[in-house]
């Protein structure tokens, strides 16, 4: 990660000493905003801020360190979303740092390359790591790897927070696994539900990777709906996974079967070469995807146009215009010299709903990882515990893991985002 100057780390601070105030008055005051210099507005108090180094200043009582194993791909097919989850992380971590709390983040983030069993050694090597020191596992980024590593964290007793793992399996039957992110049938319904209400097209397809449990769960709740609500679905189209390279079968059996409305519930590389070969063959239906084709836009070498009027699913924007937003993707755009996209948001706001969660735990000074597991899961789980952040405000989660946030519906218009509620 690249270092930031003495200025940003102490506008890090100020900032969050009045957005993310939760240690010291029980939660984010939204009425205390910074103002755009990112100074304490009026009404936070300027003596507890950060020293130089960014650590807590003095005259804050005893710090409980909590250990923060990451997990997720920064190599390999699937880099660009863990190294996305990587990234919000650490940008958070240093804020939450730099704050003059009881709490302390330390983190450190292992690469699993996307695989089940690159998981497992990457949570293994996170546990020789903590130690003595209670840790909670932040990840994996990627649903087959999570799936693997929930089942050890449940065995194990250690909180876990996925940032972008979707499918309601990761959650199901462990009380100590929570997601960040949207479920995969959610997103589904979501997106029928949108087209009918707003009267787009009479006949719809979908494209879906019938070898990644992400994309199968959400087209599988999308076709259950567009049924429930009469919508004609006249093509679905399946390929194996995300190596494939040519998409025309599957376009022109959309396009031969008269769909005006393609859903594509998959990743942004499939996602824009299927973009490219549709305006090749001249088919220009409504394309819709969900959160995981978030990113596309930025992709290097990417010609914009060919996403002009797609409509996308995704709890986060960069361009919103509300100052805490404003703030990350600056702080994000500096370190990294990209736009963060919502990976990078969920990632940023796991590390927060951690840090809150843990200040409003009573004893915490004494427990080693798996009391607080169990606190935290209770925190989690228990559905008063309200976070407000990048991807949402007023997010809560219910007994079983899953989130409660809204989607925002973002159209492409001249190679950006726009509200499309």
């Amino acid at each position: 990660m690249k270092k930031k100057n003495l200025a940003a780390m102490l506008m890090a601070g100020a900032m969050c000493l009045s957005l993310l105030a939760g240690c010291s008055n029980g939660g984010t005051d939204a009425t205390n905003p910074p103002d755009p210099s990112g100074e304490p507005s009026q009404g936070t108090d300027a003596s507890n801020s950060p020293d130089a180094s960014g650590e807590p200043s003095q005259g804050g009582g005893d710090v409980v360190t909590i250990k923060i194993g990451g997990i997720g791909p920064t190599t390999g097919d699937a880099a660009q979303y863990g190294t996305a989850t990587e990234w919000g992380a650490e940008i958070a971590v240093e804020e939450i740092n730099a704050l003059n709390g009881p709490i302390k983040l330390e983190f450190k983030y292992e690469d699993d390359t996307g695989v089940a069993d690159t998981a497992v050694a990457a949570y293994n090597s996170l546990k020789d790591w903590a130690k003595d020191a209670p840790l909670v596992i932040y990840g994996t980024t990627t649903t087959q790897p999570c799936l693997t590593v929930a089942a050890e964290t449940y065995a194990d007793r250690y909180f876990q927070l996925t940032p972008s793992a979707s499918s309601p399996d990761i959650v199901a039957g462990k009380d100590n696994v929570f997601q960040m992110c949207f479920t995969d049938p959610y997103l589904g319904t979501a997106g029928a539900e949108y087209l009918k209400d707003k009267g787009l097209g009479t006949k719809y397809a979908v494209i879906y990777n019938n070898g990644d449990p992400y994309s199968t769960g959400i087209a599988d709740a999308f076709i259950a709906k567009t049924k429930e609500l009469g919508m004609e679905l006249v093509a679905t189209q399946t390929y194996p996974d995300d190596k494939t390279t040519d998409y025309t079968v599957q376009l022109n059996a959309c396009k031969d079967a008269g769909a005006d409305v393609v859903f594509l519930p998959i990743y942004y590389t499939p996602a824009s070469l299927i973009l490219a070969q549709a305006k090749q063959m001249d088919y220009a239906p409504l394309f819709i995807g969900g959160d995981g084709m978030d990113g596309m836009l930025d992709m290097d070498g990417f010609d914009k146009s060919l996403a002009e009027g797609l409509l996308l699913m995704t709890p986060f924007s960069a361009g919103a215009e509300d100052e805490r937003t404003k703030s990350f993707v600056e702080k994000f755009q500096a370190a990294h010299n990209i736009l963060p996209n919502q990976f990078a948001a969920d990632g940023y706001d796991c590390m927060y709903a951690i840090y809150e969660a843990c200040c409003e735990i009573e004893g915490i000074a004494g427990m080693d990882s798996a009391a607080l597991c169990d606190a935290l899961s209770a925190k989690f789980g228990g559905g008063q515990f309200q976070v407000d952040g990048l991807t949402g405000k007023g997010m809560t989660w219910k007994s079983t893991g899953e989130i409660d946030k809204s989607p925002l519906i973002f159209r492409v218009e001249n190679g950006a985002y726009v509200d499309a509620q």
